[in-house]
């Protein structure tokens, strides 16, 4: 399992393709999937396209579906006009790295909120995976324990809440891999953290759904 967490956020390179994570427990897979959705850009046709966010959420675009300029429409073969439940996204999580979220462009800011706001439309969570905090903070850095210790860290998660409009207790600082050969408890533990909230987040509006 930690094998498989660590290979969802040690990765740098830019997925062109919608793609589904699936995390085991020795064999067997657990019942939920990541799909991992390109990232925004600040220029209109550079990038994931909003529509093409909105519509992966909510189930219309298909696994392996390659990013354009131009968004899917509804008389693309990989558009999916009546998705199944499994086909939708129950908990929706933005990454922004700590080290460079005051940096982030304002264009790419009113992208983010456009997301937030149609997906609110429909009642699913949304949280913030704040990266890079041992690039943001030395303190943090020298010991990843102090992360809620430290003044920079809530400064910076603060600011991660005001720009996307994420409650603060929805931002969850986590240090991604880098040259680490094995997997070390104290990354892991932050990282379990948010899945766990993830998770349950999901499940409930899920059942939600269901119940429905």
């Amino acid at each position: 399992m930690k094998k498989d967490l660590r290979k969802i956020y040690q990765s740098k390179k830019i997925k062109e393709k919608l793609k589904g994570h699936r995390i085991r427990k020795g064999k067997v897979a657990l019942p939920f999937v990541f799909r991992d959705i390109m990232g925004l850009e600040p220029d209109a046709l550079a990038g994931s396209q909003i529509e093409d966010i909105v519509n992966a959420v909510f189930g219309h675009v298909k696994d392996g579906y390659e990013f354009k300029k131009n968004p899917l429409t509804h008389k693309d073969q990989q558009f999916t006009s009546d998705p199944s439940m499994s086909d939708q996204a129950f908990c929706v999580v933005y990454v922004i790295a700590a080290d460079t979220v005051q940096l982030t462009d304002d264009k790419l800011i009113d992208k983010l909120k456009i997301i937030r706001h149609r997906i609110s439309d429909g009642g699913i969570p949304q949280l913030i995976i704040m990266t890079k905090v041992d690039e943001a903070c030395p303190l943090v850095k020298n010991d990843l324990r102090k992360i809620y210790y430290s003044k920079e860290i809530k400064e910076k998660m603060q600011m991660c809440s005001d720009k996307v409009g994420v409650p603060m207790n929805y931002i969850f600082p986590v240090k991604n891999y880098h040259d680490e050969i094995e997997t070390q408890d104290d990354i892991d533990i932050l990282i379990l953290k948010a899945l766990e909230q993830i998770v349950n987040l999901a499940d409930d509006k899920l059942i939600e759904n269901i119940d429905n």
